[in-house]
């Protein structure tokens, strides 16, 4: 697959890129696609939510009324979970969501997101580009050039550049990630993935291994 290679103002640059079909032109594989984004939602999680079961409530242990004779239930403990304000049954505990994905699996569905984007016409390959300081402005120019000012969209570079991550995290509905740091979910979050020409070729190297 080619595409041809934007300038930041929008116009093209003369030049094309060729996208190798082992990155852009899979059958994306639904499975490992949903294992990727379970697995990215799963280590979002805080896991801190607790709640007291009837061993942790404060209150006496006295038995509250005698065994018989009363007409209604037996009742033991005035923290039985039955009564208000009394422990909670099997209550939520504090817990560590994240689990672990195989390596071949993450690329097969980073793969996997990429083929879907670019058989949609969700792909964009953009001109290395830099910022002399990170100046919001500067980089809401470059997303008006490529009328992208009101869509999610997803800028890929070949290595972490701070003036350009700075400068679009203020953005709404903007996300700047290198390579090394893309993932499944933040591909199928955008409505369009601008690669830098340095991102196509790292992305290259990394699915040549």
């Amino acid at each position: 697959m080619k595409l041809d290679i934007i300038t930041t103002q929008g116009a093209s640059s003369g030049k094309s890129i060729d996208l190798p079909d082992n990155i852009f032109g899979i059958e994306p594989n639904k499975h490992a696609v949903y294992l990727a984004v379970k697995q990215y939602n799963a280590a979002q999680r805080q896991g801190t939510h607790k709640a007291k079961e009837r061993g942790e409530i404060k209150g006496s242990t006295r038995k509250i009324k005698k065994q018989k004779g009363t007409g209604t239930a037996r009742a033991g403990s005035i923290k039985s979970p039955i009564f208000r304000g009394g422990g909670r049954i099997f209550g939520p505990r504090p817990r560590d969501y994240s689990f672990k994905l195989n390596k071949k699996v993450k690329a097969l569905a980073r793969a996997s997101a990429l083929s879907y984007k670019a058989a949609n016409d969700g792909i964009r390959v953009i001109e290395d580009f830099n910022l002399d300081a990170p100046k919001t402005k500067d980089f809401k120019s470059i997303l008006t050039s490529l009328s992208l000012e009101d869509k999610k969209s997803l800028f890929v570079t070949s290595e972490h550049n701070s003036n350009v991550y700075v400068s679009s995290r203020n953005i709404k509905g903007t996300q700047v990630v290198s390579v090394d740091d893309l993932n499944t979910y933040q591909i199928l979050h955008a409505n369009n993935v601008v690669l830098s020409e340095g991102a196509v070729n790292r992305l290259k190297e990394l699915y040549a291994k």
